[in-house]
């Protein structure tokens, strides 16, 4: 995954420790695919996201959207307490929906993760797939989906 504040700054998941986050944000234009919704969503079946944690899915377009609810995905991501968003950018570069605040950390499956980007110059975000921004919706930190 990518840690705070490059894109370039990837480490091993091992590497994060006990990181507390109050955001997961899966989707927008990167990994917001059908597939990426599909794994995520594997992993969300029958489990919530802690509450603590305010997990977001955006669809990357309106035909996914749309095949994601005949899927059945977007119940699963309801079932687990998540926000659907449409098909935007958001919070990926600080628009509506998931801006971050002073201090707050999120996991995102977007593909930058610059100062600033998210909301707050003091926030951090933390790039990673979307089977770990789902692991880590359910556990409040950042985890593997081996953990569950």
């Amino acid at each position: 995954m990518a840690f705070p504040h490059l894109p370039s700054n990837v480490k091993g998941i091992s590497k994060a420790g006990n990181i507390k986050i109050d955001q997961a944000l899966i989707g927008s234009c990167t990994n917001g695919r059908i597939e990426d919704l599909r794994i995520a969503a594997q992993i969300l079946k029958n489990r919530k996201a802690a509450s603590n944690v305010r997990l977001i899915v955006v669809p990357a377009t309106p035909f996914i959207y749309k095949q994601a609810m005949q899927e059945g995905l977007i119940e699963i991501f309801m079932n687990a307490d998540a926000v659907i968003s449409p098909p935007s950018c958001g919070a990926c570069l600080g628009g509506h929906l998931g801006i971050l605040a002073e201090g707050e950390r999120a996991v995102a499956t977007t593909n930058r993760n610059f100062v600033g980007r998210m909301g707050h110059p003091k926030s951090e975000v933390y790039l990673a797939s979307p089977a770990v921004a789902a692991a880590s919706a359910i556990l409040g930190r950042i985890a593997s989906p081996e953990e569950l």
